[in-house]
């Protein structure tokens, strides 16, 4: 159980990263369609939100301890921060396909790791953040067909 809290604290620092990094771009995303992405950004970030609550929690459920410091995301992540400047949507859109790749990579390796413990309440968890990922990134790869 101690690699799935480990490894769930990965995905939790990958989370909190990410949700910065949506937020930022929210807020410095620049282009013609920029009201359609404005929206979608926030869309992204507060769902996100919502499962760093879930997973931390889920994280003590299974008597494992969260990591809550910005400190110990950076150290723990493998998504890299946005930087604070303008941002053309191409490129925004271009760096979240990448960051959802990376969160996707994270809950398939966690659900294997899950299944292979009998961890089943980790493995099910898992399964609808792959569903949601998988969802996401290919409606965001349809969208770069433009």
């Amino acid at each position: 159980m101690e690699n799935i809290i480990k490894d769930l604290n990965t995905f939790l620092s990958n989370l909190n990263v990410f949700y910065r990094k949506l937020q930022n771009y929210h807020w410095n995303v620049i282009g013609k369609d920029f009201f359609v992405f404005h929206s979608k950004l926030e869309e992204y970030y507060d769902t996100i939100n919502e499962q760093i609550d879930e997973i931390a929690e889920h994280i003590l459920m299974i008597n494992g301890q969260p990591l809550g410091t910005m400190k110990d995301y950076l150290e723990n992540t493998s998504i890299q921060e946005a930087k604070n400047e303008k941002v053309k949507d191409n490129e925004v859109f271009e760096t979240i396909i990448k960051d959802y790749g990376q969160l996707l990579e994270n809950v398939t390796h966690i659900k294997k790791e899950a299944d292979e413990q009998t961890d089943y309440l980790t493995s099910a968890l898992m399964d609808s953040y792959i569903s949601d990922y998988t969802k996401i990134l290919w409606m965001l790869k349809q969208m770069m067909q433009v």
